[in-house]
């Protein structure tokens, strides 16, 4: 096996160099070839280069794992062609770009660039507004890149529009060396605490989740020349991306798919989950799969489905990257379109993809998966890999290739990214148990497990079992103070639209999926679930509910 070693942007290279005239992005009414794309992001690098971004600090190899010896580039934009350019076009240029989570408010986003050290912002016009608001607090922040958009905002002060900047730049690669130690920055969302920068090296984030190995087979990518003989040989294979790219499973999902010389197509209207332009858009397109972050993404996508007059016919593939599809949601897809195959991937920030289990009719799946190379349990106290059929909860863990540390925090990186045994694993905080066939069940995120008269009770355990109600359309559980309890048991609830439901009835249906010391204490009802843009449930505001329920 070749030992070759990745650069994204050179594997970009390699990807329009062997289909230029391939399409790259479908978006509306803009159609990018392969070669289009690489012109495009070919400008935005030289552009960096020339206004003195890159790697400018000490070479990766005289670095802690928390350090960063490059310039960073926040991507504040919605989905479209110009996130893309902005990752591809700043590793050519060996700038490290990262997600800005669009929702945030000032403190919040204040809060991101100063942590980041953003010396250049990509941004959409929309944004403009809650931007002016911190710039005078952001003096590293030299260079504001401006896309325009309907929402008619002038020029901020100092910044340059964004196609200005491509036209008056050149399509020749900048005069820099990018190297497989470039990094990789992906921004956390921050629903259980602070947004946290994890830094991967760029060759094993291509390894870990963006093409370098074929999910299910997890076949390796051996150089740059196995990456060009393996793309597909037609443009037929077309996918759909719903979530918005700030959030790392979308990325990923498109430059995976990209790796394979497919075509990235994104629904007209990137602001929200508008369903029926997403049927719309799979039927113009021709898409044969669709990827999503859980139920609360997935759900009115098949909902409008259900109510017919799409045509799907062309749809082999529905995936959930981020947040597990419940059993209702799968059922319910299936009978629409029982040739679909439904695929949960779980993974996380800090992990890159790990695991999956595939969903067909008569054949549903949720909780438990088939592990992929590296994906381990590690025992509570990080001493050893458990064995299948070890009944000790454990911690699911990764080892190979893992990210390097979290920017500018030592005490974290140490904390999530331990050496046992003289090998580094990666263990972001998610508890599970390995079963006796070596599949692993995956029981929930550590940080918001509920304790409960002493017993461990995860979040995402009772939430499953109260989705499965037909009349649930969204729930998210949390605990809150108790003195008989210490913790116990909050789901915030919201209703389908036309459905009535009782806290007794959703009572009954959890009791037959998890044991009632599981059971919540009390059921709130609410018009809406607060979610992060990519459907994640946000268990800060699920605390605050929690005690006010």
């Amino acid at each position: 096996m070749s030992d070759e070693r990745f650069n994204l942007g050179q594997v970009f290279e390699t990807i329009a160099s062997t289909i230029p005239e391939r399409e790259a992005i479908v978006w509306g009414d803009r159609r990018l070839s392969y070669a289009d794309l690489r012109d495009r992001s070919r400008r935005l690098a030289m552009y960096l280069h020339e206004h003195g971004l890159g790697a400018s600090g000490p070479a990766r190899g005289s670095l802690a794992g928390h350090e960063s010896g490059q310039d960073h580039l926040g991507l504040y934009l919605h989905n479209g062609n110009e996130y893309i350019e902005g990752m591809i076009g700043s590793y050519m240029a060996r700038v490290a770009p990262f997600n800005v989570n669009y929702r945030y408010v000032e403190e919040e986003l204040r809060y991101l660039l100063i942590d980041s050290g953003a010396r250049a912002l990509v941004y959409h016009a929309a944004f403009a507004p809650v931007l002016a608001g911190v710039l005078p607090s952001l003096p590293k922040l030299e260079l504001l890149l401006q896309v325009a958009d309907e929402s008619g905002h002038d020029l901020l002060p100092g910044a340059v529009d964004y196609e200005a900047a491509l036209a008056s730049s050149t399509p020749e690669l900048p005069p820099v060396e990018p190297t497989p130690d470039d990094l990789y920055i992906l921004y956390t969302g921050g629903t259980t605490g602070m947004p946290k920068g994890v830094l991967w090296r760029q060759h094993d984030i291509f390894r870990a989740a963006m093409g370098g190995r074929t999910y299910g087979t997890w076949e390796l990518v051996e150089s740059y020349e196995h990456l060009a003989a393996r793309i597909l040989p037609t443009g037929d294979v077309r996918v759909m991306s719903i979530p918005p790219l700030m959030h790392g499973a979308c990325q990923w999902a498109c430059f995976y798919y990209m790796a394979m010389g497919a075509t990235v197509v994104f629904p007209t209207n990137t602001r929200s989950v508008d369903p029926v332009d997403v049927w719309e858009t799979v039927a113009r397109e021709r898409v044969i799969g669709i990827s999503v972050v859980g139920d609360a993404m997935a759900r009115p996508v098949v909902e409008e489905l259900e109510r017919g007059g799409h045509d799907a016919s062309t749809l082999l593939a529905f995936g959930s990257g981020g947040a597990t599809l419940s059993v209702g949601i799968k059922e319910r897809l299936l009978a629409v379109l029982p040739n679909v195959m439904i695929s949960d991937v779980a993974g996380a920030s800090e992990t890159g993809v790990q695991m999956g289990v595939a969903s067909t009719s008569g054949s549903v799946s949720t909780g438990t998966f088939e592990p992929g190379p590296g994906t381990v349990v590690v025992s509570a106290d990080l001493t050893r890999v458990l064995e299948p059929g070890d009944e000790e909860v454990g911690w699911l863990a990764q080892r190979g290739s893992v990210p390097l540390g979290y920017f500018g925090d030592a005490e974290k990186t140490a904390r999530t990214f331990p050496v046992i045994d003289g090998e580094h694993y990666s263990i972001p905080g998610d508890r599970a148990r390995v079963l006796t066939d070596g599949e692993i069940e995956l029981l929930g995120r550590d940080s918001v497990t509920i304790n409960s008269g002493g017993e461990k009770i995860y979040a995402e355990e009772v939430e499953q079992a109260i989705i499965a109600h037909p009349a649930v359309a969204d729930v998210v559980v949390a605990g809150r103070p108790s003195e008989r309890w210490g913790q116990e048991v909050v789901a915030l609830v919201q209703v389908a639209d036309g459905q009535e439901v009782s806290a007794e009835e959703l009572l009954a249906e959890a009791g037959k999926h998890v044991a009632r010391f599981k059971l919540p204490k009390a059921i709130s009802f609410l018009p809406h679930i607060v979610r992060s843009p990519a459907g994640k449930a946000d268990y800060r505001w699920a605390r605050e509910r929690a005690l006010e329920a």
